[in-house]
Formats: structure tokens, sequence, C-alpha cells
């Protein structure tokens, strides 16, 4: 049985609203009608704009499901109407749309997944600042957060994705003459999302998504092609670093390079050896990974496989791979007769690099020897090397008693045993160890076991070609057993040494004080007695000890065994011993890591203090423009009306006196509310707020709250549980929502109450729900920070309401947190400790389960 065909996904990519994405949805729309295919409009939201209803003409339009959610009426997508009528071609318009609570799905794009499953194609649309990767980038371009977000996979997983556009200046003329918004909302779309600004920003964002897009069908394409060959769509230089100085200058050049055209990458990639020892100064390559990211580009670090090819073919591969157009290598550090014998890693790249270009560079460090930061194996110790020299010598002699104890000799039997010493001097002592084992041998096998006897001189020319070659095997076998064996040794120190830095890694991402213990970590790798961090304002200042571990503590470079400068304000040193030359190069590698944990303790602790200072100016302001303003203008009102009624020449009627009066009375309310609200933050911020807790009913509360705030709705179950708080606080915190909520929200202010569980924990909750114009995302937070007005253009209050409520709240153990309402709104949701668990507690309305 086949398979079951899925539907194709087309959508329209807008660069900003109001770009015509969803008109051109339907344009294509009438494109397929009319080449006889079955389509269907399955949800199109015209926002009031003619020409996209006029669009609308002589398509099919299937009627919408509505869904009720807190009495509220609201119109979505039936995903169950599109599948009976089943059309070839369905358009959905805003795939990132949030369904309303009660849906099938959370999420359109769910449900347009469910018309792909059943062969349906679809045709919608959605904006680019919906997509979840760039939500924080728009946010912080326009200043307004996205609630609605779409993954980035869907839209990677559709089959095609079409970008509408045009430029700033003709939307912003579309939005002038009324085409997009309706012409009281022109103005204000104008001086703050649709600033010529925004909309730059916008549209190149769109075209760089779709570019990468673009880019990975590319790819694709290529690999179920078998495409080997580069394709150089866009300039991607790739830059190989080894280690050595001269790796700046090749980063900076391949940045030019990669800078010349739009959409240039740079790849910087260091090929480790594939034996697994460190022949690179880990500081170095770790300055020019911080080069590379600094100039836009990403750095990588693979490893070579000397099977394939080594470093020059692992290089053309991770080339290869990341479709380069260009590479840039380093001319050769050999001398020009060393390159007769050895071909560089440059000459392999050129030789191998087909159809991409190669780039050498001239530099300061080329035809020179390459110098490694440190020996490329570690020696033996004396002991070692007395050792090797006694088995060189007295091994010999041993083999020859016993060779001559025997009542026949064999020259191929003493030739072996002979080279079984050779072996064992080299894993002991080394290689010159070996090469005298190996001399004293063969002199030995000529003396005592080669006629003539006794004497240095070989009868029969057999005798002396096997002499020759054992002389040889065992030059050549010491001189490979004395390499395998400093492998080793290099491959065992350098596995300490990853480990080393490993766990400072690890303790500088997870200590409590990751300085201290980093420091502590140094001593006890290096065997000292003490490490300190030296810092000092610029190089004529003097050092200062920023932090030490051990005893004594250096106050200068000049008092340690070893230091490592960082750079010219930070040094790192240690008091104990000298360090060798490897020991220096991981030193090199702690003093870079630890220089950035103290870095990274500086930057906190500025951000720290920036953020103190940011609020400290906030609060500032707010209480300065809340005194010069808020509190003024009831005493302006308060003293033109006493001067008025204190006036002996003007007689005033009975009426106009009464409403001076009454002028005054509305003034000084107004002011002692003000006072009481700032003394009441005062309150709650200094911590002396001690409610008198005693158990009384939710609904005498709330309706001694709402009892001035005009025409509310309110819901609380009779058997709802007693609550165990502080009546007069919670009549206040319970007014301020009220307040606030009749301010913002207008008429049909809800207050319900009832009963949430949640991880085994049952509280009384009281939601007061508007549906006014509610509050984004990160805006919900703020309003509960003191002398915050968002959105507030009233003159009556100073913006401490909510802060107010929520430090009272708090007080007497509840919890006040701000939600969405559905359909557009803010609900206050207040939860407070039931009383006792005797009582028959009552469950939320369903229409506030969410």
């Amino acid at each position: 049985m086949d398979e079951k065909r899925r539907g194709r996904l087309r959508v329209f990519l807008g660069a900003a609203p109001g770009v015509g994405k969803t008109f051109a949805a339907l344009d294509e729309a009438h494109r397929r009608a009319e080449r006889g295919t079955d389509v269907v409009v399955a949800l199109v939201e015209c926002h009031g704009r003619e020409k996209t209803e006029a669009q609308l003409r002589g398509l099919e339009v299937l009627p919408r499901r509505t869904v009720v959610h807190r009495g509220i009426e609201v119109a979505e997508l039936d995903v169950e109407a599109v599948l009976a009528r089943h059309p070839q071609v369905a358009v959905v318009d805003e795939l990132a749309h949030t369904n309303a609570p009660g849906s099938g799905n959370a999420k359109r794009w769910q449900d347009v997944h469910e018309i792909l499953d059943a062969g349906i194609d679809v045709v919608s649309t959605v904006n680019i600042q919906h997509l979840e990767s760039l939500n924080d980038v728009v946010e912080h371009i326009t200043g307004i957060e996205q609630k609605e977000t779409l993954p980035d996979a869907v839209l990677r997983a559709a089959d095609q994705v079409q970008l509408v556009d045009m430029t700033p200046e003709a939307l912003q003329r579309r939005l002038s003459h009324g085409n997009v918004y309706a012409a009281d909302r022109v103005d204000a779309a104008l001086s703050n999302y649709f600033r010529t600004g925004n909309l730059t920003a916008l549209r190149e964002l769109a075209l760089l998504w779709l570019a990468d897009r673009v880019d990975e069908g590319l790819e694709r394409y290529r690999a179920q092609q078998g495409i080997e060959v580069t394709w150089p769509a866009r300039e991607r230089v790739v830059v190989a670093l080894t280690g050595g100085a001269e790796g700046a200058t090749l980063v900076r050049r391949a940045a030019r390079i990669a800078g010349r055209g739009a959409g240039g990458e740079l790849h910087a990639v260091h090929v480790a050896s594939g034996d697994g020892l460190v022949r690179t100064s880990p500081a170095r390559l770790a300055e020019q990974r911080a080069l590379v990211e600094d100039l836009g580009g990403v750095y990588h670090q693979v490893v070579g496989d000397p099977v394939r090819g080594g470093v020059a073919e692992s290089l053309l591969e991770f080339a290869r791979g990341v479709n380069a157009s260009q590479i840039v290598v380093g001319a050769s550090r050999h001398r020009p007769i060393a390159s007769l014998f050895r071909r560089g890693v440059g000459d392999a790249v050129v030789r191998g690099s087909g159809a991409i270009d190669v780039l050498v560079v001239t530099h300061e460090e080329q035809a020179r020897p390459f110098r490694l930061p440190g020996p490329a194996r570690a020696t033996l110790s004396p002991n070692r090397r007395a050792l090797g020299w006694v088995l060189a010598v007295a091994g010999p002699a041993v083999v020859t008693a016993a060779l001559l104890a025997l009542p026949t000799q064999d020259l191929a039997t003493d030739l072996l045993s002979f080279l079984v010493v050779v072996v064992g001097a080299a894993l002991v002592g080394g290689l010159w160890p070996a090469l005298a084992a190996a001399l004293l041998g063969s002199f030995a096998v000529n003396w005592f076991f080669s006629p003539p006897y006794h004497q240095l001189a070989i009868a029969q020319p057999t005798n002396a070609v096997a002499l020759v070659v054992f002389l040889l095997v065992a030059v050549a076998l010491s001189s490979t057993v004395d390499k395998a064996a400093g492998r080793l040794r290099d491959a065992e120190r350098s596995r300490a040494e990853s480990e080393a830095l490993s766990v400072l890694t690890r303790t500088a991402l997870l200590a409590k004080d990751p300085l201290e213990e980093a420091l502590r970590h140094t001593r006890e790798t290096f065997s000292v007695d003490s490490v300190t961090l030296l810092e000092r304002e610029d190089v004529r200042a003097p050092w200062a000890v920023v932090a030490a571990t051990g005893d004594p503590v250096c106050v200068q470079p000049g008092d340690a065994d070893a230091e490592v400068v960082v750079d010219d304000t930070t040094c790192l040193v240690l008091r104990g011993r000298l360090l060798g030359a490897d020991d220096r190069r991981v030193f090199e590698a702690f003093g870079a890591q630890i220089a950035a944990v103290r870095q990274r303790q500086r930057l906190r602790a500025e951000a720290a203090q920036v953020r103190r200072l940011e609020e400290g100016d906030a609060v500032r302001g707010a209480l300065l423009t809340a005194v010069s303003h808020d509190l003024r203008t009831p005493l302006a009102t308060l003293k033109a009306s006493l001067d008025s009624l204190r006036a002996k020449d003007i007689d005033l009627p009975e009426d106009v006196r009464d409403e001076l009066l009454a002028e005054v009375g509305n003034s000084a309310d107004r002011l002692q509310a003000l006072i009481d609200d700032l003394l009441d933050l005062t309150r709650v911020r200094s911590g002396v707020v001690e409610p008198h807790l005693v158990v009384v009913d939710l609904d005498e509360v709330v309706h001694a709250a709402v009892r001035d705030t005009g025409p509310v709705d309110v819901r609380i179950p009779l058997d709802l549980p007693p609550v165990s708080t502080d009546p007069g606080l919670l009549q206040r915190v319970v007014a301020n929502l009220v307040q606030n909520a009749v301010r913002h929200g207008g008429s049909g202010v809800e207050v319900v109450a009832g009963v949430a569980t949640e991880d085994a924990r049952r509280t009384v909750r009281l939601l007061v729900v508007d549906h006014g114009p509610g509050l984004p995302g990160a805006a919900k937070e703020r309003a509960f920070t003191p002398f915050q007005r968002l959105g507030d253009r009233s003159t009556a209050g100073l913006g401490l309401g909510l802060a107010v409520a929520r430090g009272l709240a708090e007080a007497v153990g509840g919890r006040l947190d701000a939600e969405d309402t559905p359909g557009g709104g803010l609900t206050m949701v207040l939860e407070l400790p039931p009383a006792g668990h005797t009582h028959e507690l009552a469950e939320l309305p369903e229409k506030m389960d969410a």
C-alpha cells in the first residue's frame, strides 16, 4: 500500500507588517484557481484592509469555528471543516498565531501540520519578527516584545519560502494612505514601530534569514547530487592556524578578504595532531581565537588523521565541507634545503585544493625553523639514564658469558640475544644507551662468536652481512623504541595537562569563589609554595595583590620564581620552584584562564553596580517627577481654591463657594492618598509592616474593597474556604488591584475566586480580570516596580499602586502576579493560604482555569 502523500507548505515571509504578504497569498490562490486547482480560503485576517478583502472575491471561504473563553467569542481556524472539505490547496493566514484556550492545538502552525498530514497543500503567511530565534533581536530593535512566536524549524521545513518585501519609504507611504492601519493609528505607528531604522533592520533580518535558508538548500542539493567540488555562491574564507606567531597576521588578512563582499564568512581552523600531543601554545591559540571572534569569524578545531594525509588533507576536507571559496595559509617555515626533502603544509594544500583558491601569505616567521614552546617530549630522569647506561654496558657482558657457557653457538641466536639487550637499553635509558649496547654487542659477536675467534676480522662474507644487518636493525629499533617511549610519555603528560586545564575550567564555572579556587588548583598542580594574581591600573602604576594562596605572597613579579604576564596590567606569579619549558607552557594557559575568571568577576561587579545605579536613578527621577508634578497639581488646586474663598473683594455665589470647598476636599483627599502610597511603599521596603492574621471570609473583604470602585462583577463561591490574613491589609490590596483594572480596562472588570492545586499545594486564588489593552511579556513584571505608569496617562497617582499591592500581599503571606487575559487584557492573580484543611474547597470556575 502506497504511503499517503503529505501536503506541501508554501509560506510568504513578510519583512514587516503591511508589506502585502496576505495579499500575495491570495494572489497565489487566484493564480492556482485559474489553472483549475481546487482552492479554499480556510482563514484570512483582512484587518479591515479594503484591497485585501477585495482579493477574497471569487474564492471559496470556509466558515470559522467559534471558541468561547471567559465569556468572549473568538473565531479560530476550523481544522475539521478543512479536512471534511479536503481541497487541493488551503490558504491559512498568520502561521504564528496562538489559538484561544479550548482549541484542539495551542498554535496555528500545529493546525496547519494536521492539514498537511491529510495531503492538502497549504499557502500561509508569517512576518520575520515572529521567528523564535529573532524574538530578542526584534525586541531590541523595535522595543516591542512579540508574544506570538514560531519555531524556526517549522519555517525551515516549508517546501517554499517566498520573501514579500518593500522599501521603508514605500511601506510608510502605504501606511500614511491608510492601506495598513486605520487613520487614528497611523501617526503613532509611523513614530514608533514603522520608523525607517526599524524597517531597514527588519528587512535586513529577513534577507539574511532567507539567504541562510537558500544556502542550506544549496548544500542539500550538493549532498543529494554527490557534488564534492565547491560552488562559491558566497565568499567563505578558511584561514589555517598553526598556533605560531604569524596567526594574527593571517586572521586579519583573511578577514579583509571575507569583508570585501556582502555576506562573506570567515572560518579559522586549527588542525590538532592526531596523536593527541600538544605542540602549540594554548595561550597563543586562545588569543587568536579571541581575535577571530572579534572580527566576526568562527573558530574551529579538528583532529588531523596521519593515515589520510595529515594536516593538509584535514584542512582541505574542512574547507570542502563549508563550501569555502578561498584558503589562507602562511608561507612555509622550512629553509630552502629542508623543503627539498619535506613538503610543507602550504604546498600540499595548493596541490590538493582543486577549485578552491589558495592564498599563501608571507610573514616574519617564514623560512625559519619552527621552535616549539617546549621540548617535543619530556626528558628522562637521571636515575633512568644511569640505569640505561648500566644495562648498555653490563648487558652485553652478561649475554656474552651466558652464550659462552652453552655447548654450541649459533650466530643467529647470538645476534637475537644481543638485540634483546639493545631494546631493553632503549626502553630504560633512551637512544644513546641503546646505541652503545648495539656497538658493544656487535663487537662481542665479532670477537667471541664469529671465526676467526678473538680477532676483529670476519672470515665468512655471510657473517659480515649478518653483523652489518644486526647493527643497522639495532640502531633503527633502538631509535624507534626510544621515540615510541617518548611519545608515550608526551601523551601521558598531555593528558595530565588536559585534565588540569579541565579541572580549572570547571572550577571557574561552578565554584562559589572561582578566583580563589583557581589559584588553589594552580598551586596544587605545580606543587609550589604560593600563587599570586597581581594587577595594576596602567604600566606606570605599582602592582597590587588581587588574590593569593599560600605563603609567601609575592607583591611584585620580581619576587617570583615564575611569572606569566597576561597583559600590561595583569600578571600571575608563583613562588616555590623554577618551571621547565613544558610546565611554563601549561602555566601560561593557566594564566590566561585565571585572567578570564578575573575579568568575568570584574564585569559582573560592574554590571551589578550599573544596575543599582540605574535603579537608583530611575527611582530618584520618578520621585522627583512625582513630587514636582503629581504632588504640586493638587497643591496648586488647593491653594487656588482657598485664595478664591479668602478673597474679600469677590462676592462668590453659594453654589460656586460650595464647588470650591468640594475642590479643596478633593485635592486634600488626593494629597492624602499620594502621601499614603509613599508611606506604604516606605513601610513595605523597610519591612516594618506587621500584619495581624485572623481567619476571615474572602467575600466580606472583597465586597468592602469594591464598594466605591464602580460596577464590578464579583463571583465568589459560597463554599470557598476562609483565609488566614490581615483583613485591613488585604482590603488595601484588593482595592488597589480593582482600581487599577477599572482605570485601564474600563467596564467589564471581574473579580473571581476559587481554589487551585499546584504541586500538591492548595491555595485560594483571587483573580481580578480586565479586558483592556493588557501588557506585553516583560512589562508585566515592570508594572510592580515603583513609579511605573505603563500606558497610564492619568495624573492621579504616583504609579505605586501595584508595587504597594505586591508588598502588602507578601506581608500577609500571599503572592501577586500578572497574567494575560485570553482575548486581550490583564489578569491579576492573588494567591492566599487557606485557613485550614477541614473545609470543603471549591474549585475555580472553568473559565478561569487558564
